[in-house]
């Protein structure tokens, strides 16, 4: 028994060092070895700068001037002359009526004119012997008054005569429908054939000016007037006498041309309070087409000492808390509830939280853990990067 004892004693002495020596040498592997690598992120700099805020509302297009082309007298339309779809000239003829009825008219009218002018004639000449014979006392009073009498009736029934036959040339003059405005037409509602009638409900087509055009777009009635008085000192900025305001499509691409703010369409909305105002633009390529929803930018004051980080900086909580990372003095990263205000041109306007000089981690912060340590590198945005790939030659 004591023999089996002192065999085992040799064997836990050995494993009691190993034991030692496999500490020992995880104590110095963690000794030699390195701390965790530091993660590379892009950062930013915040500096304080003075901002324009610019509102961002939706507004529809709506043409400068609208016209509906109607017949001016009735008849069957015999030829549609205009292209749907193309540009017209004010006056440029667009549907013919069928002239032969009022070229008829036109003739009589010109020969009722001339019955009267011959009757006239003659009634001017009894009144002239008429006269005659009164100054030599040849004549009844009354035979002269008849005669004076008849002149005076010839001469309305002329003008009479007269007025017909102006109005039967008009009338042939509106076979030929004519564009009242200047503007883009579309479809054709009738075709040839068709009987159409004065003061009808129908219209043979739409004429729509669509350069310039308008943009309405609705702002509350508490921020008219300071939307107004930044307008003017902006429109006092630029030398003009409007306040300038801008257009994006709803793809987020800009509109190139810059239109103005026309105050004086401003219209109020009594059961929602809100007021309709309009811009207008140019629109020489035709881009801007009526009922296009855009968005309408317009100027509305500036922020002195504004703190603002790029959009893609900003992350939010489950409950919703607005934070970013900020890298400290010793390069650690620091999660920071922050609060924005707006969204300008791509940037968060943080209202509080932030201080001039932080160096918010914009690109690599989806690894990060608060107290982590940071390898901060300047960061660029992408539309910068390739900007300066395009700048430089090709090999």
């Amino acid at each position: 028994m004591f023999g089996k004892t002192k065999n085992i004693a040799p064997f836990a002495a050995l494993s009691v060092m190993a034991a030692l020596l496999t500490g020992c040498g995880d104590g110095k592997q963690a000794a030699n070895g390195s701390a965790a690598p530091a993660t590379s992120v892009g950062v930013v700099t915040v500096s304080p700068q003075t901002l324009r805020i610019v509102n961002d509302l939706p507004g529809r297009i709506a043409p400068t001037r609208i016209a509906e082309v109607r017949p001016r007298v009735a008849g069957i339309v015999v030829e549609r002359v205009f292209k749907q779809g193309t540009i017209v000239r004010e006056g440029d003829v667009l549907y013919r009526i069928d002239p032969a009825p009022f070229r008829v008219r036109v003739n009589s009218a010109k020969a009722a004119l001339q019955r009267a002018e011959a009757t006239r004639v003659l009634a001017r000449q009894q009144a002239e012997r008429q006269t005659q014979l009164k100054e030599r006392d040849v004549t009844t009073g009354q035979l002269y008054d008849r005669a004076v009498a008849e002149l005076a009736q010839a001469e309305a029934d002329e003008a009479s005569a007269r007025a017909g036959l102006e109005a039967a040339q008009l009338d042939l003059q509106y076979t030929e429908v004519r564009a009242p405005i200047t503007g883009r037409i579309g479809r054709a509602l009738i075709t040839e054939g068709a009987l159409v009638s004065v003061g009808g409900s129908e219209s043979l087509a739409t004429i729509q000016q669509l350069e310039p055009v308008y943009a309405d777009f609705t702002q509350s009635a508490n921020e008219l007037l300071a939307l107004k008085r930044a307008a003017q000192a902006n429109a006092k900025e630029q030398g003009g006498d409007a306040a300038e305001v801008r257009l994006r499509f709803d793809d987020g691409s800009d509109y190139a041309q810059h239109g103005r703010l026309l105050f004086s369409e401003a219209a109020v909305d009594a059961s929602t309070g809100q007021i309709t105002l309009r811009g207008e633009f140019p629109n020489p390529e035709g881009d801007l087409l009526p009922g296009m929803y855009v968005r309408v930018q317009i100027v509305q004051g500036e922020q002195q000492n504004a703190l603002s980080v790029p959009e893609r900086a900003l992350q939010r909580d489950p409950g919703g808390q607005a934070q970013l990372y900020v890298v400290t003095a010793d390069r650690k990263a620091e999660l920071r509830n922050v609060t924005p205000s707006r969204l300008v041109n791509g940037h968060w306007i943080i209202k509080s939280g932030l201080r001039a000089g932080d160096s918010v981690v914009v690109e690599g912060f989806q690894t990060l853990a608060p107290g982590a340590t940071v390898d901060p590198k300047p960061w660029r945005s992408q539309s910068a990067a390739n900007a300066t790939a395009d700048a430089q030659p090709s090999k």
